[in-house]
C-alpha cells in the first residue's frame, strides 16, 4: 500500500466495457508527513474519494481484489481514506 492525495480526475469516454461506471482519479505519491513525493498514478476510486484528501492506494493484484474491481483491468486502486497518520519518532527527534 501507498499514500497519495487525489489531485485530479481522469475522463475517458472511449474504453474497457468493464471500467464504465468506475471513477478514475489522479493521486501523487506522498510521504507519511503530507510532503509531496515525485510520480503519480491514475487509480480507480472504490471508496469516493474526494479533490486532496489523503488516501490508501493499492497496485497489481491486490487492486483487483477491491471492492467492484474483480475482473477488471486495473493495476491502482484507491481503498482507503486517511483520517490521521501517526508518527513516532526517537527521543530528541525532530
Amino acid at each position: 500500500m501507498t499514500l497519495g492525495r487525489v489531485i485530479g480526475t481522469v475522463v475517458a469516454t472511449k474504453k474497457d466495457p468493464r471500467l464504465e461506471g468506475k471513477k478514475l482519479l489522479i493521486v501523487r505519491t506522498v510521504s507519511p508527513d503530507g510532503k509531496d513525493e515525485s510520480g503519480y498514478v491514475v487509480a480507480i476510486d472504490t471508496v469516493s474519494a474526494g479533490f486532496r484528501e489523503t488516501v490508501l492506494v493499492v497496485a497489481g493484484s491486490s487492486a483487483r481484489m477491491a471492492d467492484g474491481c474483480k475482473d477488471t483491468p486495473v493495476d491502482q486502486a484507491i481503498v482507503g481514506i486517511v483520517d490521521t497518520i501517526s508518527l513516532d519518532t526517537a527521543p530528541g527527534a525532530k
